[in-house]
Formats: structure tokens, C-alpha cells, sequence
């Protein structure tokens, strides 16, 4: 839950308060060092809007540069903001854009690409190789009082959701991309692997796609619980059934996982890749050519900020069930740590 601990705070050496800062300000220095410093104020710039941002959840992405200071190509070099699943209020607004925006409440698309590369005139922008996204080593995140971003990429959300429910459209994204990568229509019999977030997160969306069945394994007993609480079928990880699953969204990165999704799949199956877990893994050539599986990865979406936002103001997705924890800024690196404090926990949000 919510608690003010500012004694607690690992704040500038000055010692200031975060109640006498215009910016204050979520930096990852390094290696599990988080600070919370006073930022400039940005101004937004043509296309621009400046977001007072009210509501950041926390990525597991997040907590690996924090505890590893890196994830794969990506090395934290700089202290840099950390967090980017947000959403707030727009404040001001730059040239171009319709002053009548300010006001208006937002969920932030964190990648604002180049638009005009090959990936990007494809339609596939979150391949765009010049990529701006938050939080991705050397750009700031958005753990911060005030953020700017580009003006497409801060969407309108529906005035039935809190801002906390317009954070977490950043990872129901993930799960729609997933859903898209897959196909996933009436009558798909749909296994995810992993029931952390994402993978609670993504099963719903299958669902919402018209799967005929949605099955959730894992390890952890109280994540099997909420999945159960949601509706879906909660499978303790490696008793799932073999063969009969049309679709394995893989969401927990372990390739103990892959490999028993991969068996449960029927001829045909479709897997995808969501969870980042393991670098390398092994798969079984025969098992794939013998029922001719089809294996595709994701990387972030594209062009599914919409659909989110509207499968959590229909209530199709539940967000909220998926909220255990609650921090203001100061105590973002509890926010960070939580997972490995509280097994029963699932995604923290950080509060303006």
C-alpha cells in the first residue's frame, strides 16, 4: 500500500525534500543506487506536450537494470529517470499541437520513433532502429513529476478509468501485440506460461479475443490464485496437458516453460515469445517440424494503445487485479525491490 516515508528516502546529499522540488525525479546512478533529484522542468517543444504524469507501474525491464544495470545491447552508462508505464495530465502544450488538450487525461506510449524508416513506413514502428524510448539506456524515463513526449504518442484515455488503469495500458500492450503475433480468434485453445503481470495480463486479452479456453501455468501459487480469481484455468507449471493447445504465449522466460508449451502444442501451434528470460535456449528440431509449429518473437507493440485502453474501460481486461502495491515517488526503489521481498506480490505502482 501507499505510505509516506520520506525519512526513508534516499534523497540528494543537500538533503532537499521532495515537497520543495518543481521536478523531483526517480535516477538509477547505477547497480541498486536510486536517488530521487530534482529534474529541470522540461518544455515542450513543436508536436510536444508536457504531461504531469500521476501514475507509473512498475517493469520487470525496470527492475533488471536495476538489479544488472543492463539487458542485453542496452548498458546503463549515466544515471537516468527510471520507469516508463505511465500516465497523467497534460499541462502545456507546444506548437502545433491543440492548446484544448491541456487538461485532457493521457496513457503514454513510451517509443516515439524516427517515422520515417523502412520499419516505420511498414507499419512495424517498434522496429524502428531509432527508437526513442523511455527509460532505455541513455533516454530518461518517466518516474518524474513532469515528462514530455511527443503529442501522438500521449493517448487520450476514456474519462471511466483512473490514470492508474491508464498506466497499465503500456503492458496490455504487450499482451495485445502477443495476441496479434499469434492470430488468436474463436476457437483457440490458448496456454500462457507464466502468470506474473504480463502473462495474467496477456491471457486476458486472448480472451477477449474470442479463445475458446484459456489455460495459465506457474510456480508461484498465489499468482495461480488471481489467475483462478480471474476466470481462467490456473495449471501448477509442467502438468498442463500435452498436444491439445493451438497457441503458447510464452511469458516467463524460463525454458523449462518453452519447452513443456511447446510439447502442449498441437500440430500447427502457435507459439510466441514474450517473456525475457534466459538468452539462449534449447527447442527440439523433431517437435517443431513434426507438427510444424510456428515459433515467432515480440518486441513491444505497435499500433495498440487504442485497443488497450479500450479493452480496460470495457472491463474486458482487469488491471487492477494485477495492482498488489502502491509507492510515492521517494520510495520508487522499494517499488523496485518489492518483488524480491513479497512473493505474493504482482506489479507495483508508483503515485504522483
Amino acid at each position: 500500500m501507499i505510505s509516506w516515508t520520506a525519512d526513508a528516502a534516499r534523497l540528494p546529499a543537500g538533503g532537499d525534500s521532495i515537497r520543495t522540488m518543481e521536478n523531483p525525479s526517480a535516477v538509477l546512478r547505477g547497480i541498486r543506487d536510486v536517488v530521487i533529484e530534482d529534474r529541470p522542468v522540461p518544455v515542450p517543444g513543436h508536436g510536444q506536450v508536457l504531461v504531469a504524469v500521476k501514475a507509473t507501474g512498475i517493469c520487470g525491464s525496470d527492475i533488471h537494470y536495476y538489479e544488472q544495470g543492463r539487458i542485453g545491447d542496452f548498458v546503463l552508462e549515466a544515471p537516468m529517470v527510471i520507469g516508463h508505464e505511465s500516465a497523467g495530465l497534460i499541462n502545456a502544450v507546444g506548437s502545433g499541437v491543440d492548446p484544448s488538450r491541456v487538461g485532457e487525461q493521457v496513457a503514454l506510449e513510451p517509443g516515439v520513433p524516427c517515422r520515417r524508416c523502412l520499419q516505420c513506413r511498414s507499419g512495424r514502428y517498434n522496429l524502428c532502429p531509432d527508437v526513442v524510448f523511455f527509460a532505455t539506456p541513455p533516454v530518461d524515463g518517466s518516474i518524474s513529476r513532469y515528462v514530455v513526449i511527443d503529442a501522438d504518442f500521449a493517448h487520450r484515455a476514456p474519462e471511466e478509468i483512473s490514470l492508474e488503469q491508464a498506466a497499465l495500458a503500456e503492458p496490455v500492450s504487450v499482451g495485445v501485440w502477443a495476441a496479434r503475433k499469434a492470430s488468436i480468434t474463436a476457437g483457440d485453445r490458448v496456454l500462457v506460461a507464466g502468470a506474473g503481470p504480463i502473462g495474467l495480463l496477456a491471457a486476458q486479452v486472448a480472451r477477449a479475443q474470442g479463445a475458446d479456453g484459456v489455460t495459465v501455468t506457474d510456480v508461484n501459487e498465489y499468482r495461480l490464485s488471481v489467475a483462478s480469481a480471474m476466470g481462467l484455468e490456473a495449471v501448477r507449471a509442467g502438468e498442463e496437458p500435452p498436444g491439445d493447445f493451438t497457441v503458447l504465449l510464452e511469458c516467463s522466460g524460463a525454458g523449462a516453460a518453452l519447452d513443456h508449451g511447446l510439447r502442449a502444442l498441437a500440430p500447427a501451434g502457435r507459439a510466441v515469445l514474450v517473456g525475457m528470460g534466459a538468452d539462449e535456449v534449447s527447442v527440439s528440431v523433431p517437435l517443431i517440424q513434426g507438427r510444424e509449429l510456428t515459433i515467432s518473437g515480440v518486441f513491444r507493440y505497435a499500433n495498440t494503445y487504442p485497443t488497450a485502453l479500450g479493452l480496460i474501460a470495457s472491463g474486458a481486461v482487469d488491471v487492477e487485479a494485477v495492482i498488489t502495491h502502491r509507492f510515492a515517488l521517494e520510495e520508487t526503489e522499494s517499488a523496485l525491490t518489492l518483488a524480491a521481498r513479497e512473493p505474493d506480490s504482482l506489479k507495483a505502482v508508483v503515485l504522483n
